[in-house]
């Protein structure tokens, strides 16, 4: 493929048909007609020797070519903009989407108090929030279909660039009315009354130690550190029971209500569900490590003047968090 036979323009549409998957919306997004679409990728397809997209009942799919192309096309989109100066990012008058990856409780922690930041400084900027419990997360990120994910992991690919957004370790919720709940909790409490604790995914899913790896990103699974409780009983008999796991922290309330369950959760998330007056933390019984909860993004996105705004934010409203 010789490089003085493509029209770089070809590049905009073919990362507006991978974004869209439809080329009436890429269309729309690039103030094209449908079938100058059409014309441009069968131009990019000749230049390529690549089929790029098939039409299916869902879309526009993308060939095997095609998606390992797509990561790298929108990173040197990226870098001719910066080059030309025409990435500035001004909150006020910026049209823009981002897109975020965070699980549920994060999610809780976080976006409504950046949606209130995007309101009052960039009222015409767009924020999405997918499930970081995907399993094509990294592959997300790679091809630019997700700005940052934020989680705790315990690899981070080099690739990919992070930023510390606050840290937290384990603690105990229970009811206020447990027969518990006034008294310091003990490891012999939790042998008797049963637990329950957020799981985003087990051994079925190719989950090891409570984590998931994929393409080099290692992104917690369970919602609890289940080596830590197991050394808390090393030698022992016998391990906390757990009675229940969920998908959602946010039914912890539910669950727990009227019951001598006990969850295992994160501190941040446990502060958040105590400060409504039915709920009560208390501390592990055992020892129990800190761990830093993160933003992840691409490198190629490290210098974008729109990543670098969204990113002060996320580091401003974590300071929120922290200061609960």
């Amino acid at each position: 493929m010789s490089l003085d036979r493509m029209d770089l323009n070809l590049l905009r549409v073919f990362d507006a048909v991978y974004e869209d998957r439809n080329l009436v919306l890429a269309g729309k997004r690039l103030n094209l007609s449908q079938s100058a679409i059409s014309h441009a990728l069968g131009r990019m397809r000749q230049v390529v020797g690549d089929d790029l997209f098939v039409r299916t009942g869902q879309g526009m799919v993308p060939t095997v070519r095609a998606t390992k192309m797509a990561g790298q096309v929108r990173g040197a989109l990226a870098q001719i903009r910066a080059a030309l100066g025409v990435d500035l990012f001004v909150p006020a008058e910026a049209r823009r989407k981002f897109v975020v990856a965070a699980n549920d409780y994060i999610t809780s922690l976080l976006v409504g108090r950046l949606s209130q930041r995007l309101s009052a400084e960039a009222p015409m900027v767009d924020l999405v929030v997918r499930p970081s419990t995907r399993l094509d997360l990294a592959g997300q990120i790679d091809v630019g279909r997700i700005d940052i994910a934020i989680g705790i992991f315990s690899d981070i690919p080099s690739r990919f660039q992070s930023m510390k957004l606050w840290q937290q370790t384990d603690v105990l919720l229970l009811h206020r009315n447990h027969p518990a709940a006034d008294r310091e909790l003990s490891k012999e409490d939790l042998l008797w009354y049963p637990l329950v604790v957020v799981s985003l995914g087990g051994e079925e899913e190719g989950a090891v130690g409570g984590f998931i790896l994929e393409r080099g990103l290692a992104r917690q699974s369970e919602m609890f550190d289940r080596r830590a409780l197991e050394r808390g009983y090393s030698g022992e008999d016998e391990v906390p029971r757990v009675r229940v796991s969920v998908a959602h922290s946010l039914a912890m309330p539910a669950l727990l209500s009227y019951s001598e369950m006990i969850a295992v959760l994160p501190s941040s998330l446990a502060r958040e569900l105590e400060r409504f007056g039915e709920l009560k933390i208390h501390q592990m019984p055992y020892d129990c490590p800190d761990v830093d909860v993160t933003a992840v993004w691409h490198e190629r996105n490290d210098s974008d003047p729109g990543m670098v705004w969204l990113r002060q934010q996320l580091t401003d409203v974590a300071r929120q968090v922290r200061g609960r």
